[in-house]
């Protein structure tokens, strides 16, 4: 028995994208007529079998765009940040006409490798995936041939656009302030391996301290922190030359180091500066109120849709990462170094 012919198969005969080959065969805009009608006599040739062809291109108008929205379970929880984007690109949605689906993925569904009907049935036009899932996943959902973006996330495996904040400049830029502040003695907290954006911090902050001239030893660089509160009081309480200044991976983390450290009997800024990442809630709730990064969620928001649109009227153009800038905000967290002998 022969095997059944597949778009990658195709593709490959061709040395065309999988996103090109799935584009024509199903009648969706984004290839030219001349590439569809080849794509559609190797088809024939080869014996694909599919349940609906479309020998022109369907007309933008004939009816609207459905955008998919996916995230894992954890994203949907952070509503200070990815609940933002998450508006923000409904609104930009709505204002070109598109219609949105959102779907939250569980650990389960995530481990199984299980993808919402909605993408097995290919019902959706494209899928904007927000911030990390795991990879396998990703990659399941991007091999559907469907367009997709990813926001806030990038992997070397995942041949997918992506938006994304510039993490290693950004984090440059904190250093910088403490050390013009005369910090020297610097740490890090955060879990690295809880998503590429936390190391490109790390590297950010190995960047700023190589061309400042500011040493950073490995007792101070905590990569592997449970977010949880007591536990970062007990890694902190373990650190027995504790650094002048804390540079957090993100606001919960900053949160956290800020009220253990005045539980240790610490003064802040006074005896120690705390800076954070991301400008949510729990920076501005926190006494004194932190000094962040700024992520400009709705720039995230418009540059994700934009790029999907993009790739849907054209999915043979390269693919792209998007840097956003950030910016600074000094709040009360951070203040110039006690002078030490």
């Amino acid at each position: 028995m022969n095997r059944k012919v597949t778009m990658q198969d195709i593709a490959d005969k061709l040395s065309l994208s999988k996103n090109s080959i799935s584009q024509a065969l199903t009648g969706k805009p984004g290839v030219s007529d001349e590439t569809r009608r080849l794509i559609m006599q190797t088809a024939d040739d080869m014996g694909y079998v599919y349940s609906k062809r479309v020998d022109q291109p369907a007309s933008p108008h004939s009816a609207p765009r459905t955008i998919a929205l996916i995230a894992s379970n954890y994203a949907f929880s952070m509503k200070s940040f990815f609940g933002d984007i998450y508006l923000s690109v409904d609104k930009e949605l709505k204002q070109k006409g598109i219609e949105l689906i959102i779907q939250s993925i569980s650990p389960e569904d995530a481990a199984s490798l299980t993808l919402p009907p909605f993408i097995q049935q290919r019902a959706v036009d494209g899928i904007l995936i927000l911030s990390h899932i795991t990879t396998p996943y990703i990659q399941a959902v991007l091999d559907t041939g469907i367009p997709s973006v990813l926001i806030d996330h990038h992997h070397p495996d995942l041949a997918a656009d992506s938006i994304l904040t510039n993490n290693r400049f950004s984090a440059y830029e904190a250093i910088r302030h403490l050390a013009n502040l005369g910090h020297k003695k610097i740490g890090y907290m955060g879990n690295i391996r809880f998503s590429p954006s936390y190391y490109e911090r790390l590297e950010g902050m190995r960047l700023a301290a190589f061309e400042l001239g500011i040493e950073l030893k490995e007792e101070w660089l905590v990569t592997a922190a449970k977010e949880e509160s007591g536990e970062i009081r007990t890694l902190l309480e373990g650190i027995t030359d504790l650094p002048t200044a804390w540079f957090c991976v993100n606001d919960g983390f900053g949160f956290m180091v800020n009220s253990a450290l005045q539980q240790m009997g610490l003064r802040v800024p006074e005896d120690v500066s705390v800076v954070s990442f991301d400008n949510g809630y729990l920076s501005k709730l926190a006494t004194p109120p932190i000094t962040t990064v700024d992520v400009d969620l709705h720039l995230y928001a418009r540059c994700a849709v934009e790029k999907l649109i993009s790739r849907l009227n054209d999915s043979e153009q390269p693919r792209t990462e998007t840097l956003l800038s950030t910016k600074l905000l000094v709040r009360g967290s951070t203040g110039p170094a006690l002078q030490q002998n």
